[in-house]
């Protein structure tokens, strides 16, 4: 799977993602850090990649809808330190070989997924 993490989440975790097989880079990495969701947005769609991210306004499915997309994935946590985010994503990484990401919002909860396709 094609996977950009958005700059609000540690580059770690585009390594869990990278070290499972998945082609995945960072925000940062194309120099897109601070731009407006919509260039995320539109860079995302031009370059097929689902995005992992903590904004919530990519879970807005007026502003973004599902099926435009490779994929969106909002963390909605409790805590969003490094170690926790690092653990809930561990936990999330065999679901992305189970379910199809692709034209679907998942909000990933503490101990759940809600999938909008």
């Amino acid at each position: 799977m094609r996977i950009k993490v958005d700059e609000n989440l540690p580059r770690e975790v585009a390594d869990l993602f990278q070290t499972a097989g998945h082609d995945a880079i960072t925000v940062g990495d194309e120099r897109l850090g601070g731009k407006p969701d919509a260039t995320i947005g539109a860079v995302i769609q031009i370059e097929e990649r689902a995005l992992v991210t903590l904004d919530l306004d990519f879970a807005d499915i007026r502003k973004h809808p599902p099926e435009d997309y490779a994929g969106l994935v909002v963390l909605r946590l409790n805590h969003q330190d490094k170690s926790h985010v690092l653990q809930v994503m561990r936990r999330l990484l065999p679901i992305f070989v189970r379910e199809e990401v692709r034209g679907s919002l998942w909000v990933v909860g503490e101990g759940h997924i809600r999938i909008r396709s």
